[in-house]
């Protein structure tokens, strides 16, 4: 839970900073590109990364240009990128212009619960990072580069001057 939106605001910097790392490593025919009935393809992962940024961000009263969660999945990820840029962007700016240190203790209708904004901020984020994590997944098994997050990918550790680590 975010106290201070300085934090959060650093804090979403970083975060979606490696999300864009992610997806400039995604090709347009990585987007539909299926490697299991079960698993979303890397284009409806991304793609919900990107629309949930405003759609939890509605939830608290914020309203900024974004593209809403039932659209369509891109053809290209370009476009994905470049929407995702803009809802990252409008979200900050909505906050910034809006928020202060004690609207985070506002508390909204989130999914049937209560939640401070501060609590929601955190889940944006949190949310974000998790599907990011299924997107590297699936990127790794369509042979994309896995560009490292939290650390070096396997194909960066050469970077080190060492072995790649299993």
């Amino acid at each position: 839970m975010y106290h201070k939106l300085e934090d959060f605001i650093n804090d979403w910097a970083i975060e979606s900073g490696s999300t864009l790392k992610v997806f400039n490593n995604l090709t347009d025919e990585s987007l539909t590109k299926k490697v299991d009935e079960n698993v979303r393809t890397a284009g409806r992962i991304a793609w919900h990364i990107t629309t949930a940024i405003g759609e939890m961000a509605r939830r608290t009263g914020l309203n900024f240009k974004t593209v809403e969660a039932d659209s369509d999945v891109p053809a290209t990820a370009k476009e994905i990128v470049d929407a995702y840029k803009e809802a990252s962007s409008n979200l900050l700016d909505a906050i910034k212009s809006n928020w202060n240190d004690d609207t985070l203790l506002v508390e909204d209708d989130m999914y049937g619960e209560m939640w401070k904004r501060g609590m929601t901020l955190g889940v944006i984020i949190s949310h974000q990072i998790h599907h990011r994590a299924q997107l590297t997944i699936v990127m790794r098994l369509n042979g994309l580069k896995v560009p490292g997050v939290f650390g070096p990918s396997k194909e960066e550790w050469t970077n080190y001057g060492m072995p790649a680590q299993e």
